[in-house]
């Protein structure tokens, strides 16, 4: 075990958002542990950390399997060092009528930007309240503050994380835990967005959209933070997104 080394673990670390606060703590001299539910796609994000001078590891993991997230967390802890930041990053936004939503499709986006955000958060936080540090990061949407027609499965489940966060950083925040929420609202610059959502996408040459980079700024911040001066909330959105 490097005991010298600190470890951040995103879980959900995609090609935008979340591969970019996985590079922003490797920066910091973070060893970077990335799962997906496909460790095949998560080889350019840590062949790009490991190339810029970082440490990296991909997990394929389930984030939805209880025994899964168990023995990932005991792997790392045992094998690679203290997990001192843990960022959760699953998002599910599957638009759909409320007439003709299915009863699967809803408990499957619930499970996924919800359930196994408690699964998640739960073991790591098991490990840090033992240090007394740490720090457990959520990334949310405005869909957790307001439900929109056609989004009734990601509100539903977008506000329970948030509902999650709060009760989380309210029991550990006293034993050294901060935990905080991130409301991430606005189109991020992804191949999605610019393939899907060209009009959108031409907006970034205004600052338009959001930029991975920043967005991974701010989740440094909240990891940097000095405890008397904690942030359980950030509202994050470009210039001109309405409220």
């Amino acid at each position: 075990m490097t005991h010298n080394k600190r470890v951040v673990l995103v879980v959900g670390a995609g090609d935008a958002t979340g591969g970019a606060i996985a590079k922003r703590f490797a920066r910091e001299g973070y060893i970077a542990c990335v799962t997906r539910r496909s460790a095949d796609k998560l080889q350019p994000l840590v062949d790009s950390i490991q190339s810029a001078g970082g440490e990296a590891h991909g997990f394929a993991c389930d984030a939805r399997k209880e025994d899964d997230v168990i023995a990932l967390v005991e792997q790392i802890e045992s094998e690679l060092g203290p997990i001192e930041a843990f960022v959760f990053n699953i998002g599910a936004n599957v638009p759909c009528s409320i007439l003709e939503e299915t009863a699967r499709k809803y408990f499957k986006i619930w499970e996924m930007a919800c359930f196994s955000g408690f699964l998640n958060a739960r073991e790591v936080a098991k490990r840090m309240v033992t240090r007394n540090r740490g720090t457990l990061l959520f990334t949310g949407a405005t869909a957790g503050l307001r439900g929109s027609a056609g989004f009734a499965a990601f509100a539903g489940a977008k506000h329970g994380i948030r509902a999650l966060a709060q009760s989380m950083a309210r029991e550990l925040g006293p034993m050294g835990i901060h935990v905080a929420h991130v409301v991430v609202d606005g189109a991020i610059d992804t191949d999605f967005i610019r393939e899907n959502f060209p009009q959108k996408y031409a907006l970034k040459d205004q600052d338009g959209i959001l930029n991975p980079d920043h967005i991974a700024d701010n989740y440094w911040f909240l990891h940097s933070q000095p405890r008397d001066a904690w942030t359980f909330e950030l509202d994050l959105r470009p210039w001109n997104e309405p409220w």
